[in-house]
């Protein structure tokens, strides 16, 4: 498909964070905008699946957010488990005298890109795929336009340039902008260091208070951390691969990998989950008698990754290439998934920023000379707080390594954490 020759605003990356920043600038009344991204089509894999009080507050603020609450489990709390028995709990509902929106919302990140890029396209906006950017370079005419190049061979001018392209970003790698640890990487002794995810179903399927829609359950046994959320039947059709149809409930599980144990597969088939289940995981979903009196296996193994609990942040999330140019996302900051604000940092970093580059383009449209102080003051404080956000996820992946006994008589979360 051609693109544009000239837009005011480029957004590469139709993920979370990308479409978010098409949605609020199509709030602010910012219509001159392309979106796109590399590849055919979404995935449909689990990936991220909390969306916070803050963010739901957020995406409601610019009428954005009716489609997840429609779609989404609405969590009711988090628990701390040993295989058997809950140990402690930590409940949404005191966020009732903070929020319009006392809870998490628990689905699949490819069903959240689904009813995002639904919104944007009640909206008239279509992601143009598939078109990867190969190169950047300032415009010879106007200092402060950058020509973007892609794969094709096409070129679009754009005034702003948001990377929204995760955390391998081109667009950070041709802005020359370095991409670290802010206090250095060693997580060879972390219990949580490396980690598998998967979404499964059982046959039979399992039951007991642990299998209950609307509870994120961490396990811990061993010194280890296993989670499990269950999702029923209503992201069935979404997260089908391969053409084979699901009918029984799904439950997204995670294990953390003893670094001992090697390396674990890139996509762990089903015998190695089946074995972490039954190592780790709450004895209601095991295959083993001694633990559970009616045993399940799994049955269909929906989808499976492996990651290590890295934390990396960019240099600077605002710079000039020409354009003015945003990092948003993974492209701007990763980190643990430890208390799940990666996708949530990701969305708010860009509907603030959309505001932003609003007002920008409304300020140059008024003085042709205007600085970039909007830009900057907003490119700084959403920096410190990723910074905040890395140093927090950091102090919940030293407690979810905790030994059993630790989480017996004290858990570190609190009201405004959760939120």
């Amino acid at each position: 498909m051609s693109l544009p020759e000239n837009t005011t605003v480029l957004i590469v990356g139709a993920g979370p964070a990308g479409l978010t920043a098409a949605l609020s600038l199509v709030h602010h009344k910012c219509r001159d905008f392309v979106i796109v991204d590399a590849v055919v089509e979404g995935q449909n894999t689990s990936r991220a699946i909390a969306i916070h009080s803050a963010t739901v507050e957020a995406l409601a603020s610019m009428d954005a957010a009716d489609g997840l609450l429609s779609r989404a489990i609405k969590g009711k709390s988090i628990r701390i488990t040993s295989r058997s028995s809950q140990i402690f709990e930590a409940k949404f509902d005191p966020l009732k005298k903070h929020s319009a929106h006392p809870y998490a919302l628990y689905i699949p990140q490819n069903v959240t890109e689904l009813v995002l890029v639904q919104k944007l396209q009640s909206h008239g906006v279509q992601v143009q795929r598939p078109h990867r950017v190969v190169g950047m370079k300032q415009n010879e005419k106007n200092p402060r336009i950058t020509d973007v190049s892609f794969e094709d061979g096409q070129v679009i001018r754009a005034r702003y340039i948001i990377g929204a392209d995760g955390a391998r970003s081109i667009i950070r790698t041709i802005a020359g902008i370095g991409f670290s640890d802010p206090k250095g990487s060693d997580l060879s002794n972390n219990a949580l260091a490396q980690m598998v995810s998967a979404d499964v179903t059982f046959e039979p399927e399992p039951v007991g208070p642990f299998t209950l829609e609307g509870h994120l359950n961490g396990t811990v046994f061993s010194g280890n951390f296993f989670f499990l959320t269950p999702f029923g039947n209503r992201f069935n059709a979404e997260l089908t691969r391969d053409g084979k149809p699901i009918t029984k409930s799904i439950f997204r599980i995670g294990c953390a990998i003893p670094v001992k144990n090697g390396e674990p597969p890139r996509a762990p088939p089903k015998e190695y989950i089946q074995d972490l289940i039954d190592r780790y995981g709450p004895a209601c979903i095991t295959s083993d008698p001694s633990l559970n009196p009616t045993p399940v296996k799994v049955d269909q193994l929906v989808w499976s990754t492996r990651f290590r609990t890295n934390s990396a942040i960019a240099d600077r999330t605002f710079t000039r290439f020409g354009a003015a140019v945003f990092l948003v996302g993974d492209a701007a900051h990763i980190h643990s998934p430890a208390g799940g604000q990666g996708m949530n940092l990701a969305i708010r970093d860009a509907i603030f920023l959309a505001e932003a580059i609003t007002k920008h383009i409304q300020a140059s449209a008024e003085n042709p000379d205007v600085d970039d102080t909007i830009l900057q003051e907003l490119a700084d404080a959403r920096h410190a707080r990723a910074l905040e956000i890395i140093g927090f996820s950091k102090t919940l992946l030293k407690f979810a390594g905790f030994t059993y006994d630790a989480y017996a008589w004290w858990m570190p979360f609190s009201g405004a954490s959760i939120r």
